[in-house]
C-alpha cells in the first residue's frame, strides 16, 4: 500500500515540475531563454526544438540572441517565434535573431498576473484530481477486502497530508511568481 501511496505523491510532484516549467516560460521583463523552450520550428517537416538548431544566448539583460547553426534556417525560426505566444518580434540581421524584451507595462503585468494564476488552478485541479484516484484505489481495495478500515483511514489521512502539502508549494509558487512579475 505504500509503495501506491508513493506513487500517487509522485505524480503530484510532477504536477509542481510542471507547474514550474509553465512558470519559467512566462517572462518577467528580463530575457530569459526558457521562454523559448516549447517553440519547435520546422527543420526539413520535422518539427525540432529551437534549442537543436542554434545557440541561444543572453547577452544583455533584456536580450535573446539566437544564432542558427545554417543560416537557411533564418526564416524558419522567424516564423516559429512568430506563432508562439512569446509576443515578441524577432529581428535579424542575416546571421543571426535578436529577440528584444521592452519593459512590461501594467496591463501586460497583469494579463502575466492572470496567467500565472490560471497555471496555478489547473495544477491544483490536476493535484486534487490525483488524490481522487487515490481515494477510488483504496475504495476498490477495502471493497475487495485487501484493506481494513483501519489502513483505509490512514491512507485517506496520506493522501490529504500530501495533498494539503503539495496545494501549499502551488500557492507559495504562484504568490511569488505573481509578485515578480507586479515588481517594476
Amino acid at each position: 500500500m505504500l509503495d501506491e501511496l508513493k506513487s500517487y505523491k509522485e505524480k503530484m510532484q510532477k504536477t509542481i515540475d510542471n507547474l514550474q516549467e509553465n512558470f519559467q516560460s512566462i517572462r518577467a521583463g528580463r530575457a530569459n531563454p526558457h521562454v523559448l523552450d516549447k517553440i519547435k520550428v520546422d527543420y526539413y517537416g520535422t518539427p525540432t526544438p529551437l534549442q537543436q538548431v542554434g545557440n541561444i544566448s543572453v547577452p544583455e539583460a533584456r536580450i535573446i540572441v539566437i544564432q542558427p547553426w545554417e543560416k537557411s534556417m533564418i526564416k524558419a525560426i522567424e516564423k516559429a517565434i512568430n506563432m508562439s505566444d512569446v509576443g515578441i518580434n524577432p529581428t535579424n540581421d542575416g546571421q543571426t535573431i535578436r529577440l528584444v524584451f521592452p519593459e512590461l507595462n501594467e496591463e501586460r503585468r497583469k494579463d502575466l498576473a492572470k496567467q500565472i494564476k490560471k497555471y496555478g488552478e489547473e495544477a491544483k485541479v490536476s493535484v486534487r484530481n490525483i488524490r481522487r484516484d487515490a481515494n477510488d484505489k483504496i475504495k476498490k481495495l477495502e471493497k475487495a477486502g485487501d484493506l481494513t478500515e483501519d489502513d483505509v483511514k490512514d491512507a485517506d489521512k496520506d493522501i490529504q497530508k500530501f495533498t494539503d502539502e503539495f496545494i501549499k508549494k502551488i500557492d507559495s509558487m504562484t504568490d511569488s511568481k505573481t509578485k515578480d512579475i507586479m515588481t517594476v
